[in-house]
């Protein structure tokens, strides 16, 4: 029970309170300034390298400008600058000449060495010496190895053949010294890159430094092979030409770049060049020309304008946000008290109707924010051939009004198509002729669809949309460009795609958010006031006197809500289904009892009262389960009030005593009628039961009885909520009279007829004759003919 006290407690706080009204304004108003936000950064004019200026533009105030590009650029230009280290290791001749050396110097101490051992071995015959080829081949690989090249055998002959000559290692030195102190690079065709500007020559050991322009100089390692033997060739003339060549081919084997390029060390030059170049600033000084019309428009013009956009933005931009928001929440307050709060059809629910059109708001602005970029690049670029007033035309903002018109009412319809104009100009950039032709066509068109029973409405409505959208939009194209490149057809063609699209919208749109918030609008009753529906036929087929109760209840409230301004259809169809809960228990109520027999003769009265008043509970939880929508339900549930249930209650007092038996006891639970559609259900339910125990219902009975019932039933201020006013009883009271006065009128009392023996009339026709009160249908009867026919439908 606390369970369902919690629950009903949070559902009528979500339902009526006021800071949730607050909450559905606060949020709207922060969800369209974001829909608004890329309106508000958007620039008037957007210029390009080379366009034409087309006013003057001066600084509002003084400010600067840093140049990241042109920064970016001498960041570049100073890396560029800044000269390729090379390492130069000088020592490197200085190290392969002494290997040279040192390696033929120890050569020719191993070959004496071996002539001596060779000597001493002959004189001891018991001794093998090894020969001088194996010593030769042992000698061969460790020289390779020390010397660092491969050596051929006929060289190496040649070699031991000369001993190993100080000569011959002398002249390998001092040619492998002078090229490699020249400079060998591995791969001269980089070097040479750099001839514009240079390299550093960087010493390894000492690290002194020097810039070296003349890259052709230096050898790269092929060049350095072939000037070996241009360089040897004065020291080589007097020498044998086998020797020349071994000599040669030491030197072009050992020669080995001592020039090399430092990767590393250049980059962390480059970046500390870059780092050096400081930031390009212009200061733009109060009142100085940044453009002037007609000027061609340079980069660094075009930087100074954008620049002044963005400082301009980054500090306006909070400004006209909190502006934007405050003519929004200005609206819509303003809008709500004069036009929404005090409406009755609104007040009923009204947090979800706020949330509802917060909700189609936000959509039909959505549809506005979509097209309006598609409008801001047919305006910048004039190759599409459509012009931007077209696509603008085809926005189906009316469709919001429509929907509402439709989930609401007409009157709530008018303000929301105001605020959905005056929101979708601000989107426009506040274009005055905007918001006259979202603001006409969605009005017009929530008066088309404000009677909508039929699906094929909805395409209708949009037909005539269409025809008006034309009709507008030649009259804004009129006012915005006259005569000049006004292309006609093409406006017309968007116009009134524009009101097609508007009314598919609505056919889409609707019954979702019907569904979604449990509305109900004219097409579904119209659908649910149809008598072959289930529930409906289940009622005529178990409770026939409530059903037809039931029709008649439907048809009188139909044509008093015509004449009172309520909704017929909502009328009737709450008047079909105000009692199917009375198909649970249908021989409980009088109208469905056979012969006389009553069931509560042998109740108590408290139990019959509970049984009466537990039909209300179940026709709710019948309409519940076939989903017949929450303003039938309701009815369902005001439809009694808090009436007296008098039968039951004077019945008591007889059993009980007067003072034993409370009168709040003997009363339906409630609520009362919140509705004017409900209040007339309550009265026309009131009204048709006590007419059919009229013995003689004539004209001036049945209309002194539907005014002493109004009279009671508005006594007993059941119909307190409901907004029915005097007049309003008075139109009911005669729509009434005028009904059951049709439904109970006398017929003519015919004369009795009697007939001659021979089948002649007497007086008038054969078929006048009154039938005899007593017939005989005995069995003896049955035997004499078949002409005499059973009595049917008798029990």
């Amino acid at each position: 029970m606390n369970i369902e006290k919690k629950n009903k407690a949070i559902k009528n706080f979500f339902a009526s309170s006021k800071s949730i009204r607050w909450f559905i304004l606060i949020g709207f108003t922060i969800i369209f300034t974001i829909i608004l936000y890329p309106t508000l950064i958007i620039t008037k004019h957007s210029y390009k390298l080379g366009d034409v200026a087309e006013r003057d533009i001066k600084a509002p105030k003084y400010f600067l400008i840093e140049d990241e590009e042109a920064e970016e650029e001498n960041r570049k230009k100073a890396a560029e600058e800044v000269l390729t280290v090379y390492d130069n290791n000088a020592s490197l001749s200085v190290k392969l000449s002494r290997n040279v050396k040192q390696v033929f110097a120890e050569m020719a101490d191993i070959f004496e060495a071996y002539k001596e051992n060779q000597g001493n071995a002959s004189s001891n015959k018991e001794i093998k010496p090894l020969s001088l080829n194996e010593k030769l081949r042992q000698l061969k690989e460790s020289f390779e190895e020390a010397i660092g090249i491969t050596v051929s055998d006929d060289a190496y002959k040649i070699l031991i053949e000369e001993k190993f000559s100080n000569n011959i290692a002398d002249l390998i030195s001092r040619i492998l010294t002078e090229i490699i102190n020249n400079g060998v690079v591995i791969n001269k065709d980089i070097l040479l890159k750099e001839s514009d500007k240079g390299i550093i020559l960087r010493d390894v050991e000492t690290k002194t430094e020097k810039v070296v322009y003349d890259l052709k100089s230096l050898y790269g390692l092929d060049q350095a092979k072939t000037m070996v033997r241009i360089v040897g060739q004065p020291m080589l003339k007097d020498m044998n030409y086998n020797l020349v060549n071994i000599i040669v081919d030491f030197v072009q084997k050992l020669i080995q770049p001592n020039i090399t390029q430092n990767t590393n060390e250049t980059e962390e030059r480059k970046k500390r060049a870059a780092a050096e170049i400081k930031p390009v600033i212009y200061k733009i000084k109060t009142g100085e020309m940044l453009l002037r019309e007609g000027e061609i428009i340079t980069k660094v013009q075009l930087l100074k304008l954008k620049n002044l956009q963005t400082q301009t933005k980054k500090e306006r931009i909070l400004a006209i946000s909190i502006g934007a928001a405050m003519i929004i929440l200005c609206l819509l307050i303003l809008t709500y008290i004069l036009h929404i709060k005090h409406n009755s059809r609104f007040a009923r629910n009204h947090n979800k109707n706020l949330m509802v059109m917060a909700c189609m708001l936000i959509i039909i602005l959505l549809f506005a924010r979509l097209f309006a970029p598609l409008s801001e690049v047919l305006n910048q670029n004039s190759s599409f051939g459509i012009s931007p007033s077209s696509i603008i035309f085809s926005i189906p903002i009316a469709s919001g009004a429509m929907t509402i018109c439709l989930l609401l009412c007409f009157n709530i319809a008018i303000p929301f198509a105001m605020v959905a104009a005056a929101c979708t100009t601000l989107i426009f950039q506040n274009r005055f002729e905007i918001f006259i032709y979202f603001l006409l066509n969605s009005a017009m068109a929530a008066y088309w669809i404000q009677n909508c029973t039929e699906r094929k409405v909805f395409i209708k409505t949009g037909l005539k949309l269409g025809l008006l959208n034309a009709v507008l939009s030649t009259a804004i194209s009129f006012y915005i460009s006259g005569f000049v490149d006004f292309k006609i057809l093409e406006v017309w063609a968007f116009a009134f795609m524009g009101g097609i699209v508007a009314g598919i919208v609505t056919t889409g749109i609707a019954p979702l958010i019907e569904i979604a918030f449990g509305y109900t609008t004219d097409i579904t009753l119209l659908e649910l006031a149809n008598l072959e529906r289930p529930i409906l036929r289940r009622l005529m087929i178990e409770a026939p006197g409530t059903y037809h109760h039931s029709v008649i209840v439907g048809n009188m409230v139909e044509a008093a809500a015509a004449e009172i301004g309520a909704n017929p259809l909502l009328a009737k169809t709450c008047g079909y289904y105000h009692d199917i809960g009375k198909i649970k228990k249908p021989l409980y109520f009088i109208e469905n009892q056979k012969n006389g027999r009553n069931k509560h003769d042998k109740l108590a009265p408290s139990m019959s009262k509970h049984i009466l008043v537990a039909h209300v509970k179940e026709g709710v939880e019948m309409a519940k389960q076939n989903k017949l929508g929450q303003v039938i339900i309701d009815t369902i549930r005001q439809h009694h009030g808090t009436n007296l249930i008098a039968y039951f209650y004077e019945k008591a007092k007889k059993q009980k005593g007067e003072n034993a038996v409370k009168v709040d006891d003997f009363r339906y639970p409630g609520p009362k009628p919140q509705t004017k559609e409900a209040g007339l259900v309550m009265l026309a339910d009131v009204v048709e039961a006590a007419s059919r125990t009229l013995d003689n219902p004539t004209p001036s009975r049945i209309q002194g009885l539907v005014q002493n019932l109004i009279n009671k039933v508005f006594s007993d201020g059941q119909i307190n909520n409901c907004e029915l006013t005097l007049k309003d009883l008075h139109k009911i009271a005669k729509t009434f009279n005028r009904i059951l006065s049709g439904i109970h009128h006398h017929r003519i009392d015919y004369p009795e007829k009697s007939y001659s023996k021979n089948g002649k009339v007497k007086d008038e026709s054969p078929d006048r004759q009154q039938a005899k009160r007593t017939q005989n249908f005995s069995g003896n009867d049955a035997e004499k003919g078949s002409g005499h026919l059973k009595r049917l439908g008798l029990s």
